[in-house]
């Protein structure tokens, strides 16, 4: 009598196509979430935009972030059939690109925008955008292999330094640029990943011991009065003459507006409460006005689940190089929506860091969706087999 084996999961796997390998390993889940984040932006700004809530949204808003997202979506698909490793061992050509592209914003090329207390665009002409987006993924990237690498050696006084200094880097030109808000980004990136090392306890000790010198330097030297005024603003509610709340206060205004299921994408305009920079850094205040309680915190459980979705990839890549960037891609996302959330909340100073997926910007919304073509790449290729593009 003979028997027939059903072949094994190795041997089928070999008989696989390349691009039926590429579809197995695609993290769907991941980039379908960040998809419904963007979904969701375009209708909103597209609902602000017709209901005319707010005089600064126009056609052009929800088309750019119409463009960003689906150009953001193909780089996804791209950066997965790519193996990571590849791109950061680049790090030569690109890093000194984002460089001297965040330094030309002190040239006469560099441009504040309106209502903006930060120099950290570049404006040529064709195009605006912020250096300092492109600079993000470029310092996740060669962080990452700069931990990879000495991470055996991280607590030598003389590695850790260099890896501080790493970290320092593009942290002071965004903090010199006056924008305060990615300043505080890069830090939490940089914290992140360091931690996610094989850092001793004393060191990391040493670093959380070292915060409260930091916040204040700061306070004494690094920040203006307005900045200043925002903070204090927070602990002393109702104390400000100079109107700073008041655009906090909108916002608590607008999600109160929209009780449990909200008032509605396309209601009457009368139906709204207008807020500044409704469209970019207080969507979130959108969100609650539009769809209520419950439309909030189903962006929230969205938000939540793409934070620990990164961190859970990460966990599990077979190498350290991927663990590195899927924490630094973790700690990019978690604290831009910890930031934002809590600026509408009122309980985080106004700092102009945009919600992930959400906030209007194409900038902004094409790097979150390279970072997470990152976060693919590394959760894709953890074996030899699973590469389509190898040497």
């Amino acid at each position: 009598m003979t028997r027939s084996y059903a072949p094994s999961k190795k041997r089928r796997e070999r008989k696989e196509s390349p691009l039926l390998h590429y579809w197995r390993r695609l993290d769907k889940s991941l980039i379908l979430a960040a998809l419904l984040c963007s979904g969701l932006s375009i209708v909103l700004l597209y609902s602000i935009w017709q209901n005319s809530i707010s005089s600064a949204v126009d056609d052009d808003q929800y088309r750019t972030q119409l463009i960003a997202s689906a150009v953001g979506a193909a780089c996804v698909l791209i950066l997965a059939a790519i193996d990571y490793h590849k791109i950061v061992r680049l790090w030569f050509i690109y890093a000194p690109i984002a460089l001297i592209l965040t330094m030309l914003c002190f040239t006469s090329l560099g441009h504040k925008r309106a209502g903006a207390d930060d120099q950290a665009w570049l404006n040529l002409g064709f195009i605006q955008f912020q250096p300092s987006e492109i600079l993000k993924i470029v310092f996740i990237l060669t962080f990452a292999l700069h931990l990879a690498k000495n991470e055996k050696n991280m607590n030598r006084p003389l590695h850790l330094l260099l890896l501080c200094i790493h970290g320092a880097i593009p942290t002071g030109l965004i903090a010199l640029q006056g924008d305060y808000g990615t300043a505080i980004v890069f830090a939490v990136i940089f914290l992140g990943m360091l931690f996610s090392a094989r850092i001793s306890l004393k060191h990391m000790l040493g670093f959380f011991v070292a915060i409260p010198a930091v916040l204040i330097l700061a306070w004494n030297f690094l920040l203006g009065d307005t900045h200043k005024k925002r903070i204090l603003v927070l602990l002393h509610p109702g104390t400000d003459p100079d109107g700073i709340e008041y655009q906090q206060d909108l916002g608590l205004k607008a999600l109160a507006n929209g009780k449990i299921f909200g008032v509605g994408l396309f209601s009457d305009s009368d139906d709204y409460v207008s807020v500044p920079e409704i469209h970019n850094d207080f969507l979130f205040a959108q969100v609650g006005q539009a769809l209520g309680f419950v439309g909030a915190m189903a962006v929230v459980v969205v938000l939540a689940f793409l934070c620990l979705k990164t961190l859970y990839d990460g966990y599990h890549c077979k190498d350290r190089l991927g663990t590195f960037i899927c924490t630094g891609v973790f700690s990019m996302l978690f604290i831009h929506c910890l930031m934002n959330i809590g600026m509408v909340l009122k309980v985080v100073p106004v700092i102009g860091i945009p919600l992930p997926f959400l906030s209007a910007g194409g900038t902004a919304t094409l790097n979150m969706y390279i970072a997470l073509g990152f976060v693919v790449s590394a959760n894709g290729h953890n074996q030899k087999q699973y590469l389509v593009f190898t040497d």
